[in-house]
């Protein structure tokens, strides 16, 4: 190695770890390169789907999601001694969301590039192509279809074949290639299938807008502080971001409240609901159980064949099949009828059902007007006579307040007061009902 070479090295690998941090950019430690991640800036609204009439069966068929983020590809070099003024650098160029067939397309590009800057340093020209031109250098476009490269039709090709061979690139994913497609060696889709690629996905797009809310400031509306992202919360459907602490003075006064459907949104006339993962982030334990069950219990009270055991001691719900009226409770093992609650009685008519308990109660109160209005006056001032002999056969007059009260109770009471009150206006006795006292003592 010429120390010119190894000078161009040096000075190469430092400006790229000065200008870029350690999750783009990773000197290795025993040779001469490193690794490379290059981030693409996608554009707004960019779309992913998966074809339904896909060959791997998935639940995901037809699958289509908004992004932001997709992950990044990883250009793993090592230079050689003679490099830059002889040799390229030797690379692998890998990626999950790329066909073998798009990498190699990229792979033969690098090649071009090297070409061009033949004799000087070549790995940032690289970086910036991969960044900011691999979308338009394989006409990728929104919505962006997802394939795995099938590995019976690949055929591995080396670095300097792959330069004479012209690629052919359309569509959204890349246009159909020939039957037999020839796929550059360094090309590496590094994913496992088309499912745990979707999920990579959505997870990585996930985690990066994630770590861009947390860097940025933000406005609270309720006490009106600027605050990171880290200290902010948002609203899924709307976007709309307040501080954690304001959110969570007002999860725990609907959560106290019961009212557990109206975590919404506090802007105005905001439809958006707060997750269950974000009512956890922020309110203690205790406060989130008591959410869990009441949220629990109202979803359960609006679902039409859900039906609760009428075990007092038991409540616990049941799933109604259709069309049929037994239900056994799991917990308690308790086979009822879903229309009158008791025991289940197969095809015997039930003995009040649910719309007859209303007739019932409907009939008892229509009755007793009835027989109110066949009451006679007659009978009425007979009862009347008769109370008023059993007050006066057991029961004398308070002389202060004239209660009628029963002797032995009266008695007892003066008795207990020492003949200091009446058992009902609790005043002095006075007169000749003292005498009536002192007669029964």
């Amino acid at each position: 190695m010429s120390s010119e070479d190894r000078e161009a090295q040096e000075d190469e690998l430092l400006a790229l770890a000065n200008i870029y941090d350690g999750d783009e950019f990773r000197k290795a430690e025993s040779v001469q390169g490193g690794e490379i991640r290059i981030y693409l800036d996608l554009p707004q609204n960019f779309k992913i789907f998966v074809n339904g009439n896909s060959n791997e069966c998935l639940q995901n068929s037809g699958f289509e999601y908004t992004i932001c983020f997709l992950p990044p590809l990883v250009l793993n070099f090592e230079l050689p001694p003679d490099y830059p003024s002889t040799s390229p650098p030797s690379f692998t160029l890998s990626g999950k969301w790329l066909s073998p067939t798009q990498l190699s397309a990229l792979c033969k590009r690098l090649d071009h590039l090297w070409e061009e800057h033949h004799g000087s340093v070549v790995l940032f020209a690289w970086m910036q192509f991969l960044k900011e031109e691999t979308l338009a250098h394989l006409n990728i476009v929104s919505p962006f279809e997802l394939k795995m490269g099938s590995q019976k039709k690949v055929q591995r090709n080396t670095a300097q074949a792959s330069t004479t061979t012209e690629l052919d690139f359309g569509g959204a994913a890349g246009s159909d290639v020939d039957e037999e497609e020839i796929v550059d060696e360094r090309a590496v889709q590094d994913v496992e299938s088309l499912s745990s690629l979707i999920r990579e996905i959505l997870d990585f797009d996930q985690a990066q807008q994630i770590k861009c809310f947390n860097g940025k400031s933000f406005l609270c509306n309720i006490c009106f502080c600027e605050k990171l992202g880290s200290e902010c919360m948002y609203f899924m459907e709307c976007r709309h971001v307040y501080c954690k602490a304001c959110l969570k003075d007002y999860f725990e006064i609907q959560i106290r409240d019961g009212q557990v459907q109206c975590l919404n949104c506090p802007e105005p006339k905001c439809p958006s609901v707060a997750t269950p993962g974000q009512v956890k982030e922020l309110v203690e334990e205790e406060l989130f159980a008591r959410y869990d069950r009441l949220l629990l219990q109202s979803t359960l009270d609006r679902m039409a064949d859900v039906v609760y055991c009428p075990r007092l001691c038991c409540q616990q719900p049941v799933m109604q099949e259709p069309g049929c009226t037994m239900g056994i409770c799991s917990s308690c093992n308790f086979a009822f009828c879903t229309l009158c609650r008791l025991t289940y009685h197969g095809v015997s008519p039930c003995n009040l059902t649910a719309d007859s308990q209303d007739d019932d109660l409907q009939a008892r109160v229509a009755n007793k007007r009835f027989l109110r209005s066949r009451c006679r006056k007659r009978d009425i001032v007979r009862e009347e006579k008769k109370s008023k002999q059993w007050l006066k056969t057991n029961s004398k007059s308070c002389p202060c307040c004239g209660t009628p009260t029963e002797v032995n109770v009266l008695v007892q009471t003066w008795r207990q007061t020492d003949l200091q009150s009446c058992y009902h206006c609790l005043k002095k006795p006075i007169g000749p009902f003292y005498e009536l006292l002192v007669h029964y003592l």
